[in-house]
């Protein structure tokens, strides 16, 4: 190996040393999902795969010079910020992306635009690393609950379905998160993507590839789905839950697969002996040359991204240590014409509120027997395990036995969903924020709030509200009507909110 490419490794092994030492806690996270979600269990052999897409193109790019490049220096000043504003966010998907994101940039900077344009592909590659594709879910069980419908209607089969939740004359089944298909629809994007790359030169055949990939595993889960229900019908539910597992988690999805792989075959249009890069054509390219010439010293650019690491780790560790004062005690205030109860629901629900420095949970009554569940939750501070709005807190904590059934127009200007579980029972429920002088029932929106309060500096305590009833009762008020009567009760939620959070 020529020596500049020695000295170029030595250094881009000691940037990635780095980032894996100055955040460690996000490769750790990383990992353990990788390890213990099996969700992600694919990503193990990401790394594998990432040395032999390398390996595949390494003859080509030893031919070309690693040079330092100092716009990858912005690159990575970018990638930082945005780990960042995940930390501030308490969103581990934006700091997990950002280290990789950093890991990428410092190839760019370390190496030059030349190298990195003869490793795009494994680069890219890079982003299958980070574990995403849980927001997916709600949309994923959605989507199969149709399919199942659909597929259940051509079977004649009666079915009813609410949201995620189908009830046949054979038994009431849930569309649950394990059931929604991410597993399945992740791993195959992922292998889709290599696939495309090793096995096409056409763009057009990658694109019709990919999405085959995408569309595959989703009409599958929909099969297996309605498969599970139609078997259910006959055999009954105990039969077809083994068989569930048994067929369908283990071999369904191998076939299917297995399938996608025999229609795209003859369509493989790259040969096994061609090249995967062009180090003459990169190394001729006048675009690339231009780029080439905005170099920099390796030792300053590895110096440059030191620094820049230093300064967002330094700034997101000086922010995670403010936390808002907030009372040693808060309970919820006296309500004209309503009084409290005992929490008696139909069904169990206890909204997640991890992180919270109180929490409160109480069941009110009027005189008209409107009855409403109130959920309130107050937050020092907002970061990782302290996230007021993260994924799965709220009103349908993960595993719960909750599922979301629709969206509902809100009483109050709220986020509000209607929501089940078995029984069925149906349940309102509208989620509202209070950080500082922010009032909203948008999720996002209080995330923007808390990554300003914490690029500034300003010690915020943030505080979220759960009205919920139970809907459907014999002898009940409907659930909207008892929200609107409650709210006119407290007057104005945010002055009702503030007043919680005070202690007072």
């Amino acid at each position: 190996m020529p020596a500049t490419w020695k000295r170029a490794l030595s250094m881009l092994a000691l940037a990635w040393a780095g980032n894996i030492a100055l955040f460690a806690s996000d490769w750790q996270a990383m990992f353990l999902q990788w390890w213990d979600s099996s969700t992600y269990n694919h990503v193990l052999l990401i790394p594998f795969i990432l040395g032999w897409l390398i390996s595949l193109r390494w003859k080509e790019v030893e031919k070309l010079v690693p040079q330092g490049w100092w716009p990858g220096l912005v690159l990575f000043a970018g990638a930082g910020f945005l780990w960042l504003l995940g930390d501030f966010a308490g969103l581990s998907l934006a700091t997990q992306l950002g280290v990789v994101l950093m890991a990428q940039a410092s190839v760019l900077t370390l190496l030059g635009p030349r190298v990195s344009a003869a490793l795009l592909f494994p680069l890219a590659y890079m982003l299958f690393l980070v574990p995403a594709g849980d927001e997916l879910i709600p949309a994923l069980q959605t989507i199969t609950a149709r399919i199942t419908m659909a597929l259940l209607d051509l079977a004649n089969v009666p079915a009813h379905i609410e949201g995620v939740f189908i009830t046949t004359p054979g038994g009431y089944f849930e569309v649950a998160e394990a059931c929604s298909g991410v597993k399945f629809l992740i791993a195959m994007i992922a292998y889709g993507a290599l696939v495309a790359n090793v096995c096409f030169a056409s763009w057009s055949r990658r694109a019709a590839f990919m999405a085959l990939s995408v569309a595959m595993p989703i009409l599958a889960n929909g099969v297996r789905a309605w498969g599970t229900i139609f078997i259910a019908e006959h055999r009954g539910i105990a039969f077809a839950a083994g068989f569930d597992h048994i067929f369908y988690g283990w071999i369904f999805f191998a076939v299917v697969m297995a399938l996608v792989m025999a229609l795209a075959w003859r369509f493989f249009d790259r040969g096994i002996d061609d090249r995967m890069v062009d180090a003459e054509a990169i190394a001729g390219n006048p675009l690339l040359a231009g780029l080439a010439a905005l170099s920099i010293r390796p030792a300053g650019a590895l110096v440059g991204m030191a620094a820049l690491a230093l300064v967002f780790t330094g700034w997101g560790a000086w922010a995670n240590r403010m936390e808002a004062q907030v009372p040693a005690r808060i309970d919820f205030p006296q309500i004209p014409g309503w009084r409290q109860i005992d929490y008696a629901p139909q069904a169990a629900w206890k909204p997640l509120h991890t992180g919270a420095s109180h929490v409160l949970l109480g069941r009110f009554r009027d005189r008209s027997g409107h009855v409403v569940d109130v959920s309130f939750a107050l937050y020092a501070t907002q970061g990782d395990g302290h996230e007021a709005g993260g994924f799965g807190q709220g009103a349908i904590p993960l595993d719960s036995g909750w599922a979301w059934e629709r969206s509902s127009p809100p009483v109050a200007g709220g986020q509000a969903e209607r929501i089940q579980t078995a029984g069925p029972v149906h349940r309102l429920a509208e989620t509202f924020y209070r950080s500082g002088n922010l009032f909203t029932g948008s999720n996002s929106h209080l995330k923007l709030q808390n990554i300003l309060d914490r690029l500034l500096l300003r010690e915020q305590t943030t505080a979220a509200l759960i009205l919920s009833s139970e809907d459907g009762i014999p002898g009940q008020p409907a659930a909207d009507q008892s929200l609107r009567a409650f709210i006119d009760a407290t007057g104005p939620l945010d002055a009702w909110m503030d007043r919680v959070a005070s202690g007072r």
